[in-house]
């Protein structure tokens, strides 16, 4: 879909997330409405109240929730991309388009495929690189939104358990011979780094450090936001 088609996100102004998986904003027109929050995390520091979002509005009549929260301004008056929903269509994209030079050359994808012995699903399931014959790409997306001042990112916002089973899956494909990627997908307009978050979830932190020296590649590329469309357009460091 080119940039033309894609309907502009309407902006809001942000007043308080609740149960989870709901938002109150304040529409251009005045009127409050409940908006969809499709974001599991504590989206530490994304939470600044009477500040503009911006927010799509779903076609689907049956909705209970016609508005998806998009966009956040977080602290700083940076942009974060708070719907993780949208992560791994924006990696797909960016493999696709050529923007993720570390991907480039398989000729099939595909996604949500299980595998593992702790019974996951890969993100992104590569396949069929000429130069790599018989070799799987399986990569692992996490979507970055926890900014501090200075620019750093970090990940996790909240413990993750999941987090590190995946990275434990990610091993265990390293080990066997196939490639394996853990791909912090950074919807954050003021990160310029990502870190694991040893303050929030140390044992991730550990596990991370684990993965990387045992062969897994852990990349991160940072959005750009327009009224539009969010997009991933740079690659910035790791550090660990």
């Amino acid at each position: 879909m080119s940039k033309d088609q894609n309907p502009p996100f309407i902006q809001a102004i942000f007043l308080r997330r609740y149960k989870r998986f709901l938002a109150d904003v304040r529409l251009p027109d005045g009127r409050v409405v409940t908006v969809h929050c499709p974001n599991t995390g504590a989206m530490t520091n994304c939470l600044v109240p009477d500040s503009p979002c911006w927010l799509s509005e779903s076609a689907n009549a049956k909705r209970k929730y016609p508005y998806t929260w998009e966009i956040a301004t977080a602290n700083g008056g940076k942009k974060a991309g708070v719907n993780t929903g949208r992560a791994n269509r924006l990696v797909a994209a960016a493999i696709e388009n050529g923007t993720v030079v570390q991907l480039q050359g398989y000729q099939e994808s595909a996604s949500e495929v299980r595998y593992g012995e702790e019974k996951s699903r890969i993100d992104l399931l590569l396949s069929s690189h000429p130069n790599r014959p018989g070799e799987q790409c399986f990569v692992e997306v996490k979507n970055v939104t926890y900014g501090l001042p200075g620019g750093g990112g970090l990940f996790p916002d909240a413990v993750s358990t999941r987090g590190s089973k995946h990275l434990r899956e990610l091993m265990a494909v390293a080990e066997r011979g196939d490639r394996a990627v853990l791909f912090f997908c950074v919807q954050h307009s003021g990160i310029e780094w990502v870190e694991p978050a040893d303050a929030v979830d140390p044992v991730y932190g550990a596990t991370l450090r684990q993965a990387a020296n045992k062969g897994v590649e852990v990349l991160a590329y940072r959005a750009r936001f327009t009224t539009r469309e969010i997009k991933l357009d740079r690659e910035i460091p790791v550090r660990l």
